[in-house]
């Protein structure tokens, strides 16, 4: 048997797992296998990015969008660090990411040498699994056992490699482990859900919390919510696993939530959390009883009291509670929250159908709803924009990736990235506020240069405007979060890609509908009014602090900026 490198063995070993693309940057550290990587790249497609936060975070979101593994790769030190922030991401949303990451040479390990940190300490915290590599021997074995770990525990697996050690030749002889997963089938408890089809069915005002943990199930949702009489209010990860004009759909809870939704919880006599671990105490009821559904039992009960826990999938739990519930004979209270939402859409869409410069966020996401396909996959952003999307956008099968309980700005461009790689013949569109886009910005060159073509639509209001907000609702003044003037269409075309720039509202459903028939990648830079992005129920000390914001900017900076103040005074009004 003949000899071949570290470095090709652990590539034959990527394609046995499936792996067909990564995304990072290579250099020393790293070289050895980057130069392996390259004999395989009509296999591996190597995604040159041009920051390592940027691979880190397409990873992410393909494994998001996929249930796939990502792959991400980096040299030691400073790449390594840039690593993290997309990891944690991949952490917190539990979405399984490899990270390949280079090391000084095994003879320097531990001397202090040039671009030497101690990355298994660094990646302690945000990984399931985390070694560096010591021998060449052990490094297949190490690749199998690292692969499999993100897979089961959903989360980011780190190998640390000597860059030496790839180069080193072995023969491929047989090893401790095997490229094989096998995943469990969580069945649920039959007990536990005859004890759960006995609460719902004493209950008169039911409530379905459900999130991403629905996405395989959403027909069983919809099917169970209809038979129950239950409105079904969303988690920001599981927009989209009920259309949103589907007449049980409330929207989202919380800051990004509708005022429907509030209500409901409040009145609800039974909350059925299914697939989400929602953990904002204080938009759930005060001492309602409660059903969990999570295929992970350390989350039952987590955020809320439950009274009963359902460990298990929650298409086979909804199914079943479906088949074994009496259906609603008094749907008083699904009517009276449909009579709200009715209300509560009529009022968003005036905002929608507004005509008027400067645009709106909501005109901006009303009109993308007209060029948006049925199967399209929306990458959004975080900031004020998360709000007007979570709000505004209207679902029916598209997927939605987001930057979830790490909430990192910055996430959507990277994610419309992962998603072009993911499904290339389908629409990409990317979400972004002006101060997201300029954290990754850079890497609009990548999706040029590897031709995925996507619709980058940035809602610019030249600030941090999620941040101002957060400052006048605690009282305080604007401070550090005027991002200045940039021309986001110029640098689009400066980096070869499309650039269309809007700052009347007669222009903008012609320039969407111009991106959307674009064979490369477009920025439409909309210059925006900016507007609080409120939340559908204002709480008193909310109330409060905001007017202490507005009658510091008329007295302390003597501002009173009209539009956006008397939009935030009537939506605290009602």
């Amino acid at each position: 048997m003949f000899e071949k490198r570290t470095g090709e063995i652990l590539t034959n070993l990527l394609l046995q797992w499936g792996v067909d693309h990564i995304y990072g940057l290579p250099g020393d550290s790293i070289n050895e296998l980057v130069d392996d990587l390259r004999k395989k790249e009509t296999e591996i497609d190597f995604i040159h990015v041009r920051h390592e936060e940027v691979a880190a975070l397409s990873a992410a979101a393909y494994a998001k969008l996929t249930g796939k593994l990502g792959v991400c790769l980096s040299i030691a030190g400073p790449g390594a660090v840039h690593l993290l922030n997309g990891l944690y991401d991949a952490k917190k949303d539990e979405a399984p990411v490899l990270a390949l990451v280079g090391q000084v040479k095994s003879h320097l390990v531990g001397t202090g040498a040039f671009q030497e940190i101690n990355l298994q300490q660094m990646f302690e915290d945000v990984s399931v699994y985390n070694e560096q590599v010591e021998t060449a021997e052990q490094l297949p074995d190490l690749l199998n056992q690292a692969i499999k770990t993100a897979y089961t525990q959903r989360g980011v697996a780190v190998l640390v490699i000597p860059d030496d050690l790839s180069a080193v030749k072995q023969k491929e002889i047989q090893h401790l482990t095997s490229a094989i997963l096998e995943k469990p089938q969580m069945i649920p408890s039959e007990n536990s859900l005859i004890q759960a089809a006995k609460l719902i069915n004493k209950a008169k005002k039911p409530v379905i919390l459900a999130g991403r943990g629905c996405m395989d199930a959403r027909e069983e949702l919809q099917r169970f919510a209809e038979k129950i009489g239950a409105p079904v209010i969303v988690s920001l990860l599981g927009k989209g696993v009920i259309p949103d004009m589907h007449p049980h759909n409330l929207g989202n809870l919380g800051q990004i939530g509708t005022k429907p939704a509030y209500n409901a919880m409040q009145d609800t006599d039974l909350l059925i959390l299914a697939g989400t671990s929602f953990p904002f105490r204080e938009f759930l009821p005060k001492s309602a009883p409660a059903i969990q559904i999570d295929m992970n039992p350390i989350k039952i009960g987590k955020y809320y009291p439950v009274t009963l826990g359902i460990a298990g999938n929650a298409k086979t739990a909804l199914s079943w509670l479906t088949e074994h519930t009496e259906p609603a004979d008094d749907p008083k209270f699904l009517h009276k929250c449909q009579e709200e939402m009715n209300a509560w859409r009529e009022e968003m869409q005036k905002d929608e159908n507004a005509f008027s410069t400067p645009i709106t966020s909501p005109q901006v996401i009303m009109e993308l709803q007209k060029i948006m396909k049925d199967d399209s996959i929306i990458s959004l952003d975080v900031g004020t924009i998360t709000v007007w999307t979570a709000k505004h956008l209207k679902m029916t099968n598209q997927k939605l990736v987001v930057s979830g309980w790490m909430a990192t700005m910055g996430c959507g461009l990277p994610g419309a990235i992962a998603a072009k790689r993911a499904f290339p013949n389908q629409q990409v569109i990317a979400i972004c506020g002006d101060g997201g886009f300029q954290m990754v910005m850079h890497d609009f060159a990548t999706a040029v240069k590897n031709n995925m073509a996507m619709i980058v639509i940035i809602l610019n209001n030249s600030a941090l405007g999620l941040i101002n907000y957060e400052q006048a609702s605690i009282g305080h003044l604007h401070y550090a979060t005027d991002n200045g003037s940039i021309d986001f269409a110029e640098f689009a075309e400066a980096c070869g890609g499309v650039g269309i720039r809007v700052e009347k509202r007669e222009d903008l459903a012609n320039a969407l509908e111009q991106a959307s028939i674009s064979e490369k990648p477009v920025v439409v830079d909309v210059l925006i009014e900016d507007i609080p992005p409120l939340p559908g129920k204002i709480s008193y000390h909310q109330a409060i602090h905001y007017s202490e914001y507005v009658i510091k900017e008329l007295f302390v900076e003597g501002k009173f900026e009209m539009p956006p103040i008397r939009k935030g005074i009537k939506r605290l009004l009602n």
